[in-house]
């Protein structure tokens, strides 16, 4: 039986057959027509190169009056910059490039209290991640993968909530987190670990690049499940996305010359979706529905099942985990007090 929320049951969305229909059959709907994002601000994580620039010349192409390009290299993103602006549909607002590396919390400190400093945000994707082919440690102590695409992702997304909140009177802001239907397949071992998070400093028995990958987007999706419980959709909307597998990104750059790489890098070639169709999905979870959308996951302009683990009895119980673990890891930058200044 289907999950009541759903057409589809999440263990039937996360088979390969459907992966495969989504990939080779599913059509993305356009934006409606009626959209315009005059007068809104928008920030677009990772977005020089691939999905990140599709994403942002999507939302540029819709009215907005400033587009905030975060990246690690400004000289790429204000190359970027120049090639949405070149766009022939491209709307004419303003487009700034700030510097956001995502392996160094004192970057992503910094990024955040700029974007508290704004007269206004309205959305924020956050499309940055690693995708890592041989296993590699932050200096945080933490594999790289976990630290990148949950940890650091976590601490901007909280960090953010303020910079969207309502203004009275106003709609919510729309945070956005790109995620990925590979947490669907992750096996996630390390949630029988008491704690969890400690298990992500040890070096794996045998490195799945996979495997990581995914767990380190279903860990994404237990904490906004949990996030979403706490901010109410009417100060901040939030949900998550999957723009599918897509060639053309530099998501596996680590991989590049490796014969994983080129593995990957074939068979994306093979059933990867351009740039332009994943960025459109990220684009619908930015301005498509309401409040409906909160703590939700989207794909090609739908509301899809998240990973089966996230339904299962023991969810809650994970989530918690993971939540107490998370505020914990990162009481540094005062991420709990955060949140409920934003909600009170």
């Amino acid at each position: 039986m289907a999950h009541p929320q759903f057409s589809i049951t999440p263990e039937k969305e996360a088979s390969t057959s459907q992966w495969l229909y989504r990939q080779l059959l599913a059509k993305t709907p356009p934006i409606a027509k009626d959209v315009t994002l005059a007068g809104k601000t928008a920030i677009v994580t990772g977005s020089n190169v691939g999905l990140g620039l599709e994403t942002a010349r999507q939302l540029f192409r819709l009215g907005l009056s400033k587009l905030i390009l975060a990246v690690r290299s400004e000289s790429k993103g204000k190359a970027a910059r120049e090639e949405i602006l070149a766009d022939k549909d491209a709307g004419t607002g303003e487009i700034e490039v700030w510097s956001l590396d995502l392996d160094s919390y004192d970057s992503i400190i910094q990024f955040a209290d700029r974007a508290k400093a704004l007269d206004r945000l309205d959305i924020a994707i956050l499309n940055a991640g690693l995708f890592q082919a041989k296993e590699a440690f932050s200096s945080t102590g933490y594999e790289k993968c976990v630290q990148i695409n949950y940890l650091s992702t976590v601490l901007l997304m909280t960090l953010l909530l303020s910079a969207l909140k309502a203004k009275p009177g106003g709609p919510p802001g729309r945070l956005v987190l790109v995620s990925s239907d590979t947490a669907a397949r992750a096996r996630f071992k390390e949630s029988k670990s008491r704690p969890i998070l400690a298990t992500f400093k040890q070096k794996a028995d045998k490195w799945d690049m996979q495997e990581r990958y995914g767990t380190s987007k279903l860990l994404g999706q237990f904490f906004l499940t949990e996030l979403a419980k706490k901010v109410p959709a009417s100060v901040v909307t939030i949900d998550a996305v999957n723009p599918s597998f897509c060639y053309g990104t530099d998501l596996t750059r680590d991989g590049d010359g490796t014969l994983a790489g080129l593995l990957v890098n074939g068979f994306r070639r093979i059933v990867g979706k351009p740039p332009a169709v994943g960025a459109l999905s990220l684009v619908h979870a930015a301005v498509s529905w309401g409040e409906e959308v909160h703590g939700q996951f989207t794909e090609d302009g739908e509301i899809r099942p998240m990973a089966p683990m996230i339904y299962k009895p023991k969810a809650e119980e994970i989530g918690k985990q993971l939540w107490d673990e998370t505020m914990a890891e990162l009481s540094f930058a005062r991420v709990q007090e955060s949140i409920e200044e934003v909600v009170n």
